[in-house]
């Protein structure tokens, strides 16, 4: 039984009649999404059970239910989904297929064709109750190692939709994805040919709640976007040669000198650490030669901070991708045979 929390965040389903119940597992939380035949969300779903914070089975004094905490989260999840259509198939992306996930899901090698890892998902049995298949990362060994779980699917959902759009294949696409640890990802004809990953969000997060940066700085009502672009601008500056480690004191120097107020300090940080990241990557694709066409996907707040440091860095204002993970999800499973699209005329509602 989910506690009030949870309920809070859980919306009631309309009767449509659904094909797909997809999943977005990660480390700390659970989307649930109930698609149509023809891929649109009929339903979502919003619970805090990550991988790493799953429900715990309820003791009865003698010996504890036979279900995991994956099996309960599940349950809450899609339970109902499934009790009311029991045929449906199930598929999950993101930290579910760790190694601290309730199946791991095989490392995929890039470079990869996206629509290879459709058909190569790892079953999660459940008895006789429906399983559950769950996409694979991908992992970059040339160079310094890099992986990558649930972005995948995102890159899938944004690939799909420029392909449709443009009627061909996207010749050479850059997929940003900012969040806790933002993913530039290169895409050419459907191909994953390399990523980079920047730790930019779980940095400023400890930056921010484990530093001395953090004691002068206090809440404020409202970003302060001016605060921000200052620090997009001073990582380009001559003073942020030095790099990173360097610049980020400036958040506690600006404050004591009087330069910088309190509830300004966390934006000013924020657009030190975002120009960095966007700094780096400017230099890379110059280094290239080719300007890719760029597209966003992730939080809308998020996107437009990044926006701003892309446009002074001069790659311009990139487009941006919405319902990403849903829609990779719902082609992954198209490829995996799960499901057979209907056109929309003929979906039945």
């Amino acid at each position: 039984m989910a506690d009030k929390d949870e309920t809070d965040q859980m919306t009631t389903g309309s009767p449509a009649r659904a094909a797909l119940i997809a999943l977005d597992w990660g480390t700390s939380s659970l989307r649930a999404y109930r698609l149509d035949a023809t891929g649109q969300t009929l339903d979502t779903r919003h619970l805090p059970w990550g991988i790493m914070r799953l429900p715990q089975p309820l003791q009865d004094g003698a010996a504890s239910t036979a279900l995991s905490g994956f099996d309960l989260a599940f349950e809450q999840a899609c339970g109902d989904w499934l009790r009311a259509e029991p045929s449906l198939p199930v598929i999950a992306c993101g930290m579910v297929g760790s190694a601290q996930g309730w199946k791991e899901a095989a490392y995929l090698d890039v470079p990869v064709d996206l629509e290879r890892i459709g058909t190569l998902l790892t079953k999660v049995e459940r008895g006789d109750a429906t399983p559950l298949h769950i996409v694979p990362g991908l992992i970059q060994r040339h160079g310094l190692p890099n992986v990558m779980r649930g972005e995948e699917t995102q890159v899938f959902g944004v690939m799909f939709d420029q392909n449709r759009a443009d009627s061909h294949p996207a010749d050479n696409v850059l997929i940003g994805l900012p969040g806790t640890h933002s993913k530039w990802v290169n895409a050419r004809r459907g191909r994953v040919t390399h990523f980079d990953t920047f730790m930019t969000g779980e940095v400023y997060a400890a930056l921010r709640g484990h530093t001395i940066l953090g004691r002068t700085m206090s809440e404020a009502p409202a970003a302060d976007m001016a605060a921000f672009e200052r620090g997009v601008k001073v990582a380009g500056a001559p003073a942020g040669r030095a790099g990173v480690l360097s610049t980020i004191f400036s958040t506690r120097a600006l404050g004591l000198t009087g330069e910088l107020a309190p509830g300004s300090q966390a934006d000013y940080l924020s657009g030190l650490l975002i120009g960095h990241e966007v700094a780096a990557l400017a230099d890379m694709l110059r280094q290239q030669g080719e300007l890719p066409r760029i597209v966003l996907c992730g939080d809308p707040a998020l996107c437009q901070r990044y926006i701003l440091a892309m446009k002074h860095y001069g790659l311009g204002s990139p487009e941006q991708a919405q319902n990403a993970t849903e829609r990779g999800l719902w082609h992954l499973a198209l490829c995996a045979g799960l499901v057979t699209a209907a056109s929309p005329s003929s979906a039945s509602v």
